[in-house]
């Protein structure tokens, strides 16, 4: 809902939600939605999984807060970026059944046999 109410003031023809699922080395799976909204501005990006923040003029500010909860419980982590052009992708990544959890240590997504 947050990429389609991102996109809500795109004429129709530019509105494009893409949902892409990946299995990546290491045990991990990703999930990225994209949208091509306005973005958010670089010191957002982050505060966006604050509770209680919201760039909606209707919203509590809990969506993403308790995403990145329930998502980090099972050993995941969730980030936002903008797109180059426009928009944001939203991604998060989970340890496939099996794996532990993910490391913080390095730049990849490194993982822990159970």
């Amino acid at each position: 809902m947050n990429g389609c109410d991102a996109m809500a003031k795109n004429p129709a023809g530019e509105r494009r939600l893409v949902i892409s699922t990946d299995l990546l080395p290491g045990g991990v799976v990703r999930v990225s939605v994209a949208d091509r909204g306005a973005g958010l501005a670089p010191d957002k990006l982050e505060k966006v999984f604050e509770p209680f923040f919201t760039t909606k003029h209707t919203g509590l500010g809990l969506g993403l807060s308790v995403c990145r909860t329930i998502i980090t419980a099972h050993g995941g982590k969730l980030w936002a970026v903008n797109n180059p052009e426009r928009g944001a992708t939203f991604h998060f990544v989970l340890p496939v059944a099996g794996e532990k959890g993910i490391s913080n240590q390095g730049s990849g997504f490194g993982f822990t046999k159970e």
